[in-house]
């Protein structure tokens, strides 16, 4: 997987990155985060220009979230019932529209680095909920701006142990996930619980 992403960047440069980004973000599986990796490695070599490569990959991101968000503006009840034909995409959408629900515009920040795997859902999610397009645009422009400056960041500063930190990464991103999907459920609980009228 590694040879194959280095082949297509060393190819095609800043335009694999940003297509990768926009593509990832509708819901096609492209390990855009390791195209980011292997731009700041080849940035660190002086092939391609950082800030290229970190502005091309956040103007990818952020078009890819945008057209989401807009099908899910356009489709709204549609996008449940296409979700539902398939149980994980289900499941996932359903998160995502707690996540919306729960956080609004918080949520979808949170969903461009923390919980990145659940980010297309959220632009959709967000879109058919009517989250206002301004608040929608600013923080999720925000959220891939970490997104794309810890990738490509890292790229750079460990281009000499490209493919383990790649490995590793994609390790710790499931856990980091996980541990901020549980972070967000507790916080629920504990504001529900709060909320609730007491019995005595």
């Amino acid at each position: 997987m590694t040879d194959t992403v280095f082949g297509l960047v060393s190819s095609w440069g800043v335009l694999a990155i940003t297509l990768s980004a926009f593509l990832s973000c509708l819901l096609v599986p492209i390990p855009t985060s390791l195209m980011m990796l292997a731009g700041g490695a080849f940035a660190a070599a002086g092939d391609l220009s950082f800030p290229a490569v970190a502005g091309g990959a956040w103007l990818g991101a952020v078009a890819g979230d945008q057209t989401g968000f807009r099908i899910g503006r356009t489709a709204g009840p549609g996008i449940g019932r296409f979700a539902a034909r398939h149980p994980r995409r289900e499941a996932l959408f359903a998160r995502a529209r707690r996540v919306v629900d729960d956080h609004g515009g918080y949520g979808v920040f949170l969903s461009t680095w923390a919980v990145a795997p659940l980010g297309p859902y959220v632009n959709l999610a967000a879109g058919a909920a009517g989250l206002g397009a301004w608040r929608f645009t600013l923080w999720d422009a925000a959220g891939e701006a970490i997104w794309v400056i810890g990738y490509a960041g890292l790229g750079y500063l460990f281009a000499d142990r490209i493919e383990t930190l790649g490995a590793f990464l994609s390790n710790a991103s499931g856990f980091l996930a996980a541990g901020t999907v549980t972070l967000l459920l507790g916080l629920l609980l504990l504001r529900r619980r709060a909320v609730r009228p007491s019995r005595d």
